[in-house]
């Protein structure tokens, strides 16, 4: 049996390339903090946001996190990448202490949970500690992807 098969052409191959949601640089110009206390994790989640074109700064604890989110002018970051088991502040306190801060960005900013807990209580404690959503490792980037896409095109809206 054979199965005749054509060889794609290098604009076919471009083509399908950038169906691939990662190719699309759906978060071009989107800039993002992240914050993850594993090297690997946050060197996978670096990586992987990077080809869908976003600009990522990182820090390992949400002590660095507040600091780098009130050391930055209102409306740096685009939204938050927030480990919640982290040491010296977890990313739950983080996130109220972010909330708390006395400026406009800190109300509006998307900050979404990255956990290895992903029951139901994780979640609603995530969202009761501020956070927009919740997301269980390991993270699925297509999921986090359209998820950060919503809540980009709210904002913009309201703008």
């Amino acid at each position: 049996m054979t199965i005749p098969c054509k060889k794609a052409s290098k604009e076919e191959a471009l083509e399908k390339k950038n169906q691939n949601p990662r190719s699309k640089k759906s978060l071009k110009g989107v800039r993002v903090l992240l914050v993850e206390d594993n090297e690997i994790n946050a060197e996978i989640a670096i990586e992987i946001l990077g080809e869908m074109g976003a600009q990522v700064e990182g820090v390992e604890n949400g002590r660095l996190a507040v600091e780098a989110f009130e050391n930055h002018p209102e409306n740096w970051y685009d939204l938050i990448l927030m480990d919640v088991q982290m040491p010296e502040m977890d990313g739950r306190t983080a996130a109220r202490t972010i909330r708390a801060l006395d400026r406009a960005d800190a109300k509006t900013i998307p900050i979404f949970a990255l956990s290895a807990d992903a029951f139901v209580e994780d979640e609603r404690l995530s969202i009761q500690s501020g956070m927009n959503g919740h997301f269980a490792k390991p993270v699925d980037f297509t999921m986090l992807q359209q998820a950060i896409g919503v809540y980009l095109a709210k904002r913009k809206r309201k703008e």
